[in-house]
């Protein structure tokens, strides 16, 4: 019995807390999304005709309106996840961008996003990625100032596999699921002012 009144306890108080989880989901999301956007919209130009490119890029019809809406999508978005308004329905287009990019841009190259031979998940293009991140270092090695030039940080190979988008995706899909957190977002005081002054009405 001791043990029941504890829990419950527990999940009261996890209660109370329960808008760190989406807090913390949104504040992680939310420049990655906006820089995302803010690149796209920056590069326009460069951006729409990879999105156009049948043969160097996605092969999109209307690049310049698809390039618009991504990246709109994603900045707009983005802030909207800070402030936590509008959550759950601005995550659905977010979602749905990432899956885009998942299986348009990163499918081909499996799951991981930097090239890591020794993982259980990596390919062909990833093993190879080994023999070539070696040669490259032998070469700065010999030829460079390699302890400056790995001062901030080792060399990888970016592998550019789903990895990423699919955990975004993962994160948008729980905020569609539990919105945007008690007390940390927007979304609750609206919802609590409306059940004020609707109490037969929810949303």
């Amino acid at each position: 019995m001791l043990v029941v009144k504890a829990y419950q306890k527990f999940l009261n108080v996890v209660q109370q807390v329960s808008g760190i989880a989406p807090l913390a989901l949104r504040l992680y999301l939310a420049p990655v999304l906006m820089q995302a956007g803010y690149n796209k919209l920056s590069h326009f130009s460069d951006t729409v005709a990879w999105f156009g490119n049948p043969d160097l890029g996605l092969g999109l019809p209307m690049p310049e309106v698809m390039v618009t809406m991504a990246a709109g999508t994603e900045f707009v978005g983005g802030f909207l996840l800070i402030i936590g308004l509008g959550t759950r329905l601005i995550s659905i287009p977010l979602l749905a961008t990432m899956l885009v990019a998942a299986f348009s841009v990163h499918w081909n190259n499996g799951w991981l996003a930097i090239a890591d031979g020794g993982s259980w998940l990596a390919n062909d293009q990833v093993l190879a990625a080994g023999e070539k991140l070696s040669a490259a270092k032998a070469i700065l090695q010999d030829h460079g100032n390699y302890e400056w030039l790995t001062s901030s940080g080792n060399f990888v190979i970016l592998n550019n596999g789903i990895e990423f988008a699919i955990t975004y995706s993962i994160m948008l899909l729980a905020l569609i699921m539990i919105g945007g957190g008690r007390y940390t977002s927007v979304d609750y005081y609206l919802r609590k002012g409306v059940s004020k002054r609707f109490p037969d009405r929810s949303l």
